[in-house]
């Protein structure tokens, strides 16, 4: 089946109109009219964290007239409005008096990456395929006027991005998906350093830095719906010590987009498991108050096949498990991979009770061809022709027969919302602490970098992860070997036990570079500042032991109390630490302390340096973090 470039084209100039704000009230979204808003939107194509998929959203859209906003297209209003968080399961659209339900539907829409090879930590979590590289779908301007009509015949109204290049040029695409009123629901993770890897978990400023820069990139555009943190970080019980930096990352992105004056959701997206695994991880990352949960949740699920239903694929389990978070909640991906053909029949389903009493519609699986035959559409040689499947097909007859639901009211919603989640402890299926890392502070790490630290990583070795990964791995056994006491648990946290070293938050390359440090304090010889020629001497080294405790001691004087504050952009990010030792210079900087965390927010004082940058033989950084002392 083809359709006709012109003719889809007219479609999309006929059917532009102007998307207003959602807002999420309880655990459902709404327009301003008090509408109910369900996501029609397209999946991703594997289970792994970093995905490299766009997912399209696919849903209805009424005609609009006479609305305000930003530029025409064939007479009606081309601008998307804004969607903002309410408080139950549903995106409201704001705008004026008038009412307008929405249910975001979709594909996945972003090409395959190239797959990395399946290294030892990965194979120990699950071993998912893990992407080593992406296609910035965004940037195409001649992608996207090729594939917008053809998410349009399916009734497009929402995209899903997973990976994007913030340097890039994305005004064309952005500007076209609202002409043809798609909102975009954009990761801001990537893959291999740009995420949090579950194998070894850290919430750091570089991370932070990547996450606000892609943030501020896209913040001009009026159709981004939703930030997402993370997907498919945590997939195993065994790894489920991951989660309190997933949530970490979810607070300061909120506090972010607070700051700047954004009301865009910021999600997650989870694997399946059981329904232990699965009830008590969406509990954790929707628990806590508003500051810390995520707005909303996405649960990656593939087992409706074929003519099942609601009992046969255990979605009836599914949606029971979820019926108490206090956040909105939708299929983040979805469709039948293990037994075509795909006929869609969960379509009607997704949309009607029970399953929409508690999920606000999914994203199905997925457009782009991919290596395991899952993919919508073809492409010609030239990659101009686009050429549909029966996949497309079907899901395209199911989703313009099903009617998006209406219930529950806006007011009837806000007054049965549920109240805040109680945090669950840590128990057999779930090694997560309510205690979060503290918010990552560019300003400290630089200044210990700069001040504290005897021997720092060279640029090149420093924007080389693996390079940097072994190094500190090999750093600290030194420090291990030397029967002095000394330790990496200063750049090191625990998302069990809820303790979280002075230094973890700095990048990875100022963690290196105190190990490096403490092992060259442990025998100060130029020699022990080599590394094999991936490590010099600081210029400005402190003279002794004691000179460098006394500076670090000053640097993590400064950081706010609670180690929880608003992340604020300064005017420039930069990407890798200097040769000269200097660390990068962050996207964000500190807007005061959070004087309101919660009690579950990691307590973050400094500790008594009395034993000095010395702890027995070697230099080490003692620092009291929730009620311990690590050294």
């Amino acid at each position: 089946m083809r359709i006709s470039l012109w003719a889809a084209a007219l479609a999309v100039v006929q059917g532009v109109q102007s998307l207003p704000q959602i807002t999420r009230t309880g655990k459902y979204l709404y327009d301003p009219s008090g509408n109910r808003f369900s996501i029609k939107v397209g999946g991703e194509t594997g289970m792994r964290e970093a995905k490299d998929e766009l997912v399209l959203g696919m849903g209805r859209r009424r005609p609009e007239r006479g609305q305000a906003g930003g530029g025409t297209t064939g007479g009606r209003d081309a601008s998307v409005r804004k969607v903002e968080e309410g408080q139950q399961n549903d995106f409201q659209v704001q705008e004026g008096r008038e009412a307008l339900t929405l249910t975001p539907t979709g594909v996945a829409y972003q090409p395959e990456g190239a797959v990395a090879a399946n290294s030892s930590a990965n194979a120990a979590n699950g071993g998912f395929p893990e992407p080593s590289s992406y296609v910035d779908p965004l940037s195409s301007s001649q992608n996207c006027t090729r594939d917008i009509p053809y998410l349009t015949q399916l009734g497009v109204n929402a995209v899903r991005v997973y990976s994007v290049n913030s340097s890039l040029n994305h005004d064309a695409c952005m500007s076209a998906l609202s002409a043809a009123g798609i909102y975009v629901m954009l990761d801001i993770s990537l893959p291999l350093n740009g995420s949090i890897d579950r194998a070894s978990p850290a919430w750091s400023t570089n991370l932070l830095d990547e996450y606000t820069t892609t943030i501020n990139a896209f913040l001009k555009y009026d159709n981004v719906l939703a930030f997402n943190i993370g997907n498919e970080v945590v997939n195993l019980v065994s790894n489920t010590n991951a989660a309190p930096f997933v949530k970490a990352a979810a607070r300061d992105i909120k506090a972010y987009l607070k700051g700047v004056g954004s009301k865009a959701l910021v999600g997650y997206s989870a694997v399946d498991g059981d329904a232990a695994f699965r009830n008590t991880l969406a509990e954790y990352m929707t628990c806590g108050d508003d500051t810390v949960r995520v707005d909303i949740y996405g649960l990656n699920n593939y087992e409706w096949c074929g003519n099942e239903n609601v009992n046969s694929s255990n979605w009836n389990v599914i949606t029971q498990g979820f019926s108490n978070l206090p956040v909105a909640t939708y299929m983040s991906e979805y469709g039948c991979i293990t037994s075509p053909p795909r006929l869609w029949t969960e379509v009607p389903a997704l949309f009607s009770s029970p399953v929409s009493d508690v999920f606000s519609g999914g994203m199905a699986f997925s457009y782009f061809p991919t290596s395991d035959g899952y993919g919508m559409v073809t492409f010609s040689a030239d990659g101009q022709t686009v050429t549909v499947s029966a996949d497309y097909t079907r899901l395209s007859t199911q989703y313009n027969a099903t009617k998006t639901p209406t219930t529950p009211s806006q007011s009837s919603a806000s007054s049965a919302a549920p109240g805040a989640l109680t945090c669950p402890s840590v128990n057999a299926t779930l090694l997560a602490s309510s205690t979060l890392p503290p918010t990552p502070d560019e300003s400290v790490c630089n200044c210990v970098n700069q001040n504290a630290l005897a021997c720092r990583v060279t640029q090149t070795s420093a924007s080389e992860p693996n390079v940097v990964g072994a190094l500190t791995d090999y750093a600290c056994s030194l420090l291990g070997s030397t029967n002095s006491g000394a330790s990496c648990d200063a750049i090191g946290g625990n998302g069990t036990s809820g303790t979280y070293g002075s230094l973890s938050m700095c990048s990875p390359a100022i963690k290196l570079s105190y190990a490096m440090s403490a092992y060259y304090e442990y025998n100060p010889v130029d020699s022990s500042c080599d590394f094999s020629g991936n490590a010099t001497l600081n210029p400005n080294k402190p003279n002794t032991a004691q000179d460098a405790s006394t500076a670090a001691s000053s640097c993590l004087a400064s950081q706010p109390s609670g180690g929880v504050y608003t992340p604020t952009p300064t005017s420039s990010v930069a990407a890798s630490t200097s040769a000269s030792g200097a660390a990068s210079a962050s996207g964000t900087s500190r807007s005061g302390s959070n004087s309101s965390s919660s009690a579950g927010e990691a307590r973050y004082g400094i500790g008594a340096l009395a034993q000095g940058w010395i702890g027995g033989v070697v230099g080490v950084l003692g620092v009291f973090i929730g009620g311990a002392v690590l050294l």
